[in-house]
């Protein structure tokens, strides 16, 4: 076994055991609460720049396989867990998480109290940090760490999203599905911020031709392409750093154009509506986050993954709270009123994960035909 360390930016420092690549890697510290998906937590865009503490003690158990990923490769900065398990047991599985990571070039380290730095997280807040293989002495470490960019005010969209627009379809292998009641294949021009291939799945599934672009699209080149509607993806980062797509969203509401975000696209259409967004102490990642929908009252367990919130108080009069966290009352979603435009912070798409939510894609399907 390889020694390892990891270092706060306030110099807290755990040392442990090297598994997956050797090296150095920096990001902002912060945790996951779920129990299982941790390939789908790897490979979500929206850890780009962050190193994971998953809070389950034994990570790996079931290997990793071709078919739970959400995008093309590892995202994660680093990785950090309790015991990372070697010897799997899955028939799907096709590898062992510790190879999958040494194979992805990503650092991780184990044998770490991750119950003692998840409450260190949750008292000071998500923070810069490191791990190390090369330099296993504290203060040199740390000071790599303060070198290192912090996350507010960081533009991370850029390095995720697609060079190139593309089919969805291309991608996933899901067709558009067969429209209930006959109604017509509706296409959807996305946003791609970091988004989800199970995005894409729920979109196709649901009778949409997606065709994805970069973030930096203009959206005047997507309105006259003639789309039934506009989807905003999640993604990492800082929302108020993406200013182009905060640009972009300005127009495709003020077209009167069918929108729905999740996620980064939520707070990118809060800021776009004129609202603002801030970061939070040390974020919700986790798939148990319950959730409350205002219109019926009803409680949503939800998947979370994000490090910033929008301010409730910021949105203006036309713009009204369509879901809030019951944890600690934050924005989880909002509607435009005079606009057919609305967003959730959480993941109705999760996988693995409750699927309470999936009836917003349902909402964006209906949104889409009164419009049409």
């Amino acid at each position: 076994m390889t020694d390892a360390l990891l270092v706060l930016e306030d110099g807290t420092a755990f040392r442990g055991r090297s598994f997956g690549a050797r090296g150095t890697t920096t990001g902002e510290a912060v945790f996951n609460t779920s129990l299982s998906g941790y390939q789908e937590v790897l490979t979500d865009p929206s850890y780009h720049g962050q190193i994971v503490t998953m809070t389950y003690p034994h990570i790996g158990n079931y290997g990793v396989n071709p078919q739970d990923v959400e995008s093309s490769r590892v995202r994660v900065a680093g990785y950090i867990v309790r015991e990372a398990v070697h010897t799997y047991s899955n028939h799907r599985a096709t590898g062992s998480l510790p190879d999958y990571l040494r194979d992805a070039g990503i650092v991780g380290i184990d044998d770490v109290d991750t119950r003692k730095l998840t409450r260190h997280i949750r008292s000071l807040g998500a923070m810069r940090a490191a791990i190390s293989t090369e330099t296993l002495d504290p203060d040199r470490l740390r000071e790599q760490v303060l070198r290192s960019p912090e996350m507010t005010g960081l533009n991370l969209v850029d390095p995720v999203t697609t060079p190139e627009p593309y089919r969805a379809s291309d991608l996933t292998g899901v067709e558009p599905a067969q429209r209930d009641k006959g109604g017509r294949t509706l296409r959807v021009a996305a946003y791609d911020y970091g988004i989800k291939l199970n995005i894409l799945r729920l979109l196709g599934e649901a009778g949409c031709e997606v065709t994805v672009f970069p973030a930096s699209h203009p959206a005047d080149e997507i309105l006259g392409e003639g789309f039934d509607g506009v989807f905003l993806s999640n993604g990492p980062g800082d929302p108020a750093a993406v200013r182009v797509a905060i640009e972009n969203t300005k127009q495709i509401v003020q077209s009167k154009t069918p929108l729905f975000g999740i996620c980064l696209g939520h707070q990118i259409l809060a800021l776009a509506l004129g609202g603002s967004t801030y970061k939070l102490k040390f974020g919700h990642r986790g798939i148990n986050q319950p959730v409350k929908r205002l219109a019926t009252g009803t409680v949503e367990i939800t998947s979370h993954n994000h490090g910033f919130a929008v301010d409730a108080d910021s949105l203006p009069t036309n713009v009204e709270v369509s879901h809030v966290n019951l944890n600690d009352g934050t924005c989880e979603g909002l509607r435009c009123q005079d606009a057919p435009a609305f967003s959730v912070q959480y993941h109705p798409e999760a996988a693995p994960g409750p699927h309470d939510a999936r009836y917003l894609f349902d909402e964006f399907i209906d949104l889409m035909e009164r419009n049409s």
